[in-house]
């Protein structure tokens, strides 16, 4: 089989993966309401979370996470046995990316892609992982606002890429995360600075 093709299928089906919701699954499994009936109407782990069910919330940490590590280190690892290029690698993370912020299965209406993101860039360099990971904690565990965890994760991730990396073409890919995952918090952003964003927690309205 043609490397490109190879390449193409690995694409759409890190797309495929990205795009199964497992803030659907997990609610669907602990016998929850459809997360996208209430709080913030979104499929992710802290809108699960706003049921009260801290069980269905880490479920959906865990998978959604998985999901991107997964997709990632398997391009990473079968590259070379399959002849495809260092871009197949950022594709496919980019993919796994996109079909959580962009499911098929949901119409194309998904979640924010923070724990994917986290998933990928663990993959990607472990050490980028863990910085960024590390960065959105800290925010989150004193703020308790996962919005602004995520925004300011969102922004150090491709600075802690350059310090580690210099000038990498995986940069690139970590650059369109983060802006895609600024993109997604701009409301939430908006209800940061005008004091209205509900903290970590809160339960469902």
């Amino acid at each position: 089989m043609p490397p490109l093709l190879i390449s193409l299928l690995a694409v759409l089906a890190a797309y495929l993966l990205g795009s199964v919701s497992f803030a659907l699954v997990a609610s669907r499994l602990f016998g929850l309401a459809d997360p996208r009936s209430y709080g913030s109407k979104n499929p992710g782990a802290t809108n699960v979370l706003r049921s009260g069910h801290k069980g269905a919330a880490l479920f959906t940490l865990f998978g959604d996470t998985a999901k991107g590590w997964l997709a990632v280190f398997l391009a990473s690892r079968h590259a070379a046995e399959y002849g495809l290029g260092g871009y197949t690698v950022g594709l496919v993370a980019l993919a796994v990316f996109v079909g959580h912020l962009y499911p098929v299965f949901l119409r194309f209406r998904g979640g924010k892609g923070v724990a994917t993101a986290a998933g990928v860039l663990l993959a990607i360099d472990p050490w980028l992982g863990l910085a960024t990971l590390c960065t959105w904690l800290l925010v989150a565990f004193t703020l308790r606002y996962s919005s602004l965890a995520a925004l300011l994760a969102a922004t150090a991730a491709p600075i802690y890429g350059f310090l580690m990396w210099g000038r990498d073409s995986m940069l690139l890919v970590v650059g369109l995360i983060a802006m895609a995952l600024i993109g997604k918090h701009w409301q939430n952003l908006q209800r940061l600075m005008a004091g209205s964003e509900p903290k970590i927690g809160g339960r469902k309205q």
